[in-house]
């Protein structure tokens, strides 16, 4: 899961950066909400490690720190509504019935 969100990230493709977190959910339904939260900012630290200057020449650093507070906000409002402990799975049904954000973004 880290290294298909590294590749997203990395990808020069704005279209892959925006759909890497619903391709993931469907990727892995299965496994545990937070896991994607994991494996995007473990991803996100790996580049920020070997990238020169963060944000200097359009970083993907920021973006990946970013969808990671976004996934954890999500995983919260589905544990806070008693899916606990929730799945990648709960997250696109709540992506479809509350916060269409990572839908809309392919």
């Amino acid at each position: 899961m880290i290294e298909f969100a590294t590749e997203e990230l990395l990808s020069g493709s704005a279209d892959r950066r925006r759909a890497m977190v619903r391709r993931m959910a469907e990727r892995w339904p299965g496994e545990p909400a937070l896991a994607l939260v994991y494996a995007v900012t473990s991803a996100t630290e790996n580049i920020a490690d070997v990238t020169p200057e963060p944000g200097g020449d359009g970083s993907v650093v920021p973006l990946g720190y970013r969808l990671s507070a976004l996934i954890s906000a999500d995983v919260h409002a589905v544990q806070s509504m008693g899916q606990i402990p929730s799945q990648a799975a709960d997250l696109l049904h709540f992506w479809r019935r509350v916060d269409p954000l990572f839908l809309r973004l392919s």
